[in-house]
């Protein structure tokens, strides 16, 4: 597991989200944007929010300190169709996001585990999926508990939505976003942006 980085070229400016309806990434110019050079190092997280219903994703590029919106949107599954089929879904639209912006490293959400027991098996089936893509693209993957997404955007564990949104909306301010999950996923990509030199470190001190 390697945390990585590119060299950037005046990146700032030339990352514009082209997205139909739906929110999907369109076409080859996003694809381009992926593959820019860079002047200062730069890497691209992509965080994913899991669910198989609909699978939040949102992309930052993050140069030292600085964070830059990139892209962010939804993936849904047809509730009539079986899981399976539904899963296939999931995996070939977060596969089309990963081929399209090209990060450098994940982060995903851990399951939530709630009352019903049915939910929460087929959450975590859609989890195996959001983990399972980046990992196949060679991309590192973190893992987040809800309490330390909000802790990180908002500085309290216990934060709510709205709360999330609005920090979000300070540290991305061109971010646009749709739905609750495009949003989540932005703010789970930003805790790993908080948090990616302190896992770098602890990785580097078990491997010496």
């Amino acid at each position: 597991m390697q945390l990585g980085g590119r060299r950037s070229e005046g990146f700032g400016a030339r990352f514009r989200f082209l997205a139909g309806k739906d929110g999907s990434p369109s076409s080859e110019t996003n694809r381009e944007h992926a593959s820019l050079a860079r002047m200062s190092s730069t890497v691209r997280i992509i965080g994913i929010d899991p669910g198989l219903q609909r699978t939040g994703w949102g992309v930052v590029d993050v140069t030292g300190n600085r964070l830059s919106f990139v892209a962010c949107g939804t993936i849904t599954s047809t509730a009539e169709d079986d899981l399976a089929s539904r899963l296939v879904e999931l995996h070939d639209g977060l596969t089309a996001v990963i081929e399209a912006h090209g990060p450098d490293e994940a982060a995903v959400e851990h399951t939530f585990v709630n009352t019903n027991p049915t939910a929460t098996l087929k959450l975590g089936q859609a989890r195996g999926v959001a983990l399972l893509v980046p990992a196949k693209h060679g991309l590192a993957v973190a893992e987040y508990a809800p309490n330390a997404v909000k802790k990180a955007i908002v500085g309290a564990g216990h934060a709510e939505k709205e709360q999330i949104q609005h920090m979000v909306r300070i540290l991305l301010p061109k971010a646009v976003w749709k739905g609750a999950d495009a949003a989540d996923a932005l703010a789970i990509a930003i805790c790993h942006a908080h948090n990616r030199q302190t896992l770098a470190q602890a990785m580097r001190m078990a491997g010496a």
